[in-house]
């Protein structure tokens, strides 16, 4: 294949090159530099195949064979990062870290192809590639504490702080981690992504968890090439914007190995001594271009890219290795054309491997695994004087009927007394027990190591349980108000239901997030208090979302979800209704028709709801409502006065929003012939419209109507009466249908 101008470049001036005197390769390569000659080559091979991908990924491209080439080009210096580090520390890492990636792969004992390998079967999309099996170009692996992150946007900074806080988490707890006990986390990022939202949310936290005195081992990584895709960044904005209390500023010239090895190694020695936060500051430079084909003529000067060339990192590590005696020019270039060969070679292997050929292997990764779940709740169950201690005595199973609030409450206590590696955690959860008292006394009775108080940041509380949960933990945090989800639902999205995706089920990340939501509540309102919308997260594949409405299912369907969560990796969001919380009747004031008993531990298994099945109330074959949340409870007061007038109504309970509950919709829609849909989320855009589609895709050939909330925010007071979905409306809707 031809040679640009990098190419071209790189073999001219190394041509160019005069040598030094002959010295041994233990001895340093310059004078007041730890890096020897010996480790210089070592370094300076990864470098070389690292842009020999980048070479064989522009190749690929042109033979139709090769996807996604955001290159490393300019970046190799970020090989002195990974020299600094052990093999068990755990590392997020930036699309150009190609030679991180390669040094990592070969301090684990990995033959150097290996890692030549693994990236140019990314490249191809190959279904052999071992970390994404043809999903994505990523670099990950489950033998290199690489955790894979297709981000460009830096979001997987806020899980980044998440694993260093598990690292330091799971010593206290003496709980089993994924990590070794003085492990620190690295994660490397762009100069234009140190600016988003999610980036900031990291830098903030873990400042925020130094300023306390919390441990927190991270290197933050950030490789400055000056500009993201076109546009550039100040001279000097990285360096001010890092400046942060509690986290120590390191800078180096990621273009000269020497340094950013020295630097790096200062750094990380930093980190892991002081288990404290650092922020490591290469200076680089983006060679070949942003990605793919962009044209950099469009947005650069020829006079840039040529500032750019003349910094060349590999030019710098050749000369380096020249002027210290380590090798001649002719060594280096002789070896360059035989690596060039080699990976070419293997880059043509590639595009003969095999690709996903269908959706079924696609999307193995996603679905939820339900096998065996029944046997992983039941020996959930604690001896009898580990439950008496954490309910001082009083066993919940003896206090008649509970609430829905309660119910949660008992069974996260429960679940507290068995997992050992299990936290809850949020804003106002510890000492205040939440808002709405969901998680009262849960701290005093289990420590401020498992239950404890975060700062006000949904993306933050997401991020460390993304973090606690990829390194074995069982993360439970709580965000106060659906609304405020929406603040980061990306954390959701992006980062927490495609892990087991781009990772084939790899990394582990168990996640049961728990939501107060909906609307109804009164006195407390407004649109970020009462909000009813979901539609963000069932868009969301594979992702569980868990909608009780009574007691008995809350606590059955939390426990489903932590199983799932803890034995098959499960990301589970649990919507709980707030006006439901504290409610105690169904019909009339003091019936106590919406209290349950609490199962104890010993009815676990009996009392397990399954992901996607719904729950059916009455016999009734003239008509089938179906809804969920504080749906339920209007639509069975409106079923028992259709009742009192000779109509046979049933309501099904749907519980579970995604995966629905799909099978039982149908069989209850069949034995009436007629749904009536009672949803309170939004006519546009609301679960009723995916409830319509499953009925029409399996045939249903009866009757469907529904009613919902309006398509507006929800106002204050009593004005939100009039968007809000009403038993009324549920009850003139099913006399229509029934008429």
């Amino acid at each position: 294949m031809a040679r640009d101008t990098v190419e071209t470049h790189f073999i001219q001036a190394v041509t160019a090159l005069e040598g030094g005197a002959a010295r041994d390769p233990a001895d340093p390569v310059r004078d007041g530099t730890t890096l020897t000659g010996a480790e210089c080559r070592r370094l300076y091979k990864r470098q070389v195949d690292s842009r020999l991908l980048d070479i064989a990924a522009r190749w690929l491209r042109e033979q139709d064979e090769g996807f996604y080439t955001i290159g490393s080009a300019g970046h190799e210096g970020n090989a002195a990062v990974a020299a600094a580090l052990r093999p068990g520390d755990p590392a997020l890492l930036h699309y150009r870290s190609g030679a991180f990636y390669l040094t990592r792969s070969e301090q684990a004992g990995r033959l150097p192809e290996q890692g030549i390998r693994d990236v140019l079967l990314g490249l191809t999309a190959s279904a052999d590639e071992p970390i994404a099996g043809g999903r994505h170009k990523v670099f990950g692996h489950p033998d290199l504490a690489v955790i894979p992150q297709t981000s460009t946007i830096a979001s997987h900074l806020p899980r980044a702080v998440g694993v260093a806080f598990a690292i330091e988490r799971a010593r206290a707890l003496g709980a089993p981690s994924a990590w070794p006990e003085d492990a620190i986390t690295v994660c490397s990022f762009g100069d234009a992504s140190a600016n988003h939202a999610s980036a900031l949310t990291a830098f903030n936290t873990a400042a925020y968890a130094t300023f306390q005195g919390q441990p927190l081992p991270i290197l933050f990584v950030c490789e400055d090439n000056g500009i993201g895709i076109s546009v550039r960044t100040p001279k000097g904005w990285v360096e001010a914007a890092a400046r942060r209390p509690g986290i120590t500023y390191f800078a180096a010239d990621g273009c000269d190995l020497a340094q950013a090895y020295d630097v790096a190694r200062q750094a990380a020695e930093h980190v892991r001594t002081h288990r404290s936060p650092a922020f490591l500051h290469l200076s680089t430079v983006r060679l070949m271009g942003h990605a793919g084909s962009d044209v950099e003529l469009a947005y650069r000067t020829q006079r840039d890219i040529r500032a750019d060339l003349e910094r060349d990192p590999l030019v710098a590590t050749a000369r380096l290795l020249v002027e210290a005696g380590q090798a001649t020019p002719e060594e280096l270039l002789s070896r360059y054309e035989l690596s060039r060969e080699h990976v070419l070679r293997i880059a043509l292997e590639t595009t003969r491997t095999p690709r996903l050929g269908s959706a079924r292997d696609i999307m193995a990764p996603i679905a939820p695994r339900q096998a065996d779940l029944i046997a992983k709740i039941s020996p959930v169950a604690a001896e009898a004087s580990i439950r008496e201690k954490a309910f001082a005595g009083t066993l919940p199973e003896s206090e008649g009927g509970v609430t829905l609030c309660q119910a949660i409450n008992r069974t996260l206590a429960d679940a507290l007394a068995v997992y050992p590696e299990m936290m809850v955690f949020g804003e106002d959860v510890a000492k205040k027990g939440g808002v709405y008292g969901v998680t009262r006394g849960l701290q005093k009775r289990f420590g401020h190591t498992r239950v404890f108080d975060t700062h006000l940041d949904e993306q933050a509380v997401l991020g460390l349980a993304l973090g606690a949960g990829v390194s074995k933990l069982l993360p439970v945090p709580e965000i106060q108000y659906l609304a405020y989800l929406h603040n980061a639902i990306d954390q959701i999205r992006g980062e927490a239901a495609t892990l087991s995706f781009f990772s084939q089920g790899a990394f582990p990340n168990p996640l049961v997030v728990r939501v107060a939501g909906y609307a109804y509540q009164k006195g407390f309102g407004g649109h970020f208090h009462n909000d009813n919308a979901v539609g963000a997260l069932r868009d969301i594949p594979g992702l569980v979302i868990a909608s009780p409405s009574r007691p008995d299912d809350a606590a059955s369907m939390l426990r489903t979800c932590l199983a799932a969560a803890r034995t098959q990796g499960s990301v589970c969001v649990f919507l709980e209704p707030i006006a439901l919380y504290h409610t105690k009747d169904l019909f009339d004031e003091g019936d106590g028709g919406w209290l349950a008993p609490y199962a104890p531990p010993s009815r676990w298994a009996e009392t397990h709801v399954p992901i996607g099945r719904a729950r059916s109330y009455g016999e009734g074959r003239d008509l089938t409502i179906v809804t969920f949340g504080n749906g339920l409870r209007m639509s069975l007061r409106a079923a028992v006065r259709l009742t009192q007038e000779g109509f046979s109504c049933r309501v099904l309970d749907l519980r579970w929003l995604a995966p629905l509950p799909v099978e039982d919709l149908l069989r209850a829609a069949e034995l009436t012939g007629k749904v009536l849909i009672a949803d309170e989320t939004r006519h546009t855009g609301g679960v009723s419209e995916g409830i319509v589609a499953e009925l029409l895709d399996a045939g249903f050939e009866g009757k469907i109507a529904r009613v919902t909330s309006s398509d507006s925010f929800i106002p204050l007071g009593d004005a939100a009466r009039h968007v809000l979905l009403s038993e009324e409306e549920i009850e003139q809707a099913a006399r229509k249908l029934l008429s």
